[in-house]
């Protein structure tokens, strides 16, 4: 069997989930993208195609806020900002969202 690449591997993993996950205007879908450097993360409604919010950790506003916190503390404030199975991060952002008030 040959060897797949993580890149092929993550595309798979994405249609995978997004078969079965839908968001929509009551309950968006909370999309999170983590780099080596930088989190984003947008709220989306797929019934109507639209992104309803987007954070990341390159935004004007959040820059300010960074100097001298760790990824972990980025994710929480980028959580905050919005309102996974995950760990690190991705977890320090759910929780922040959650507690601004996000259920999902």
């Amino acid at each position: 069997m040959p060897k797949v690449s993580s890149n092929i591997a993550r595309k798979r993993r994405h249609a995978r989930i997004r078969a079965t996950v839908t968001g929509t205007a009551e309950q968006p879908r909370l999309c999170v993208f983590r780099s080596l450097s930088n989190i984003y993360a947008q709220i989306i409604d797929d019934t109507s195609g639209n992104t309803m919010t987007s954070a990341s950790s390159l935004n004007e506003g959040i820059k300010d806020q960074l100097k001298g916190k760790n990824k972990t503390q980025v994710a929480e404030l980028i959580g905050a900002e919005l309102g996974y199975k995950y760990h690190g991060r991705v977890k320090a952002l759910a929780e922040a969202a959650r507690k601004a008030g996000l259920k999902f």
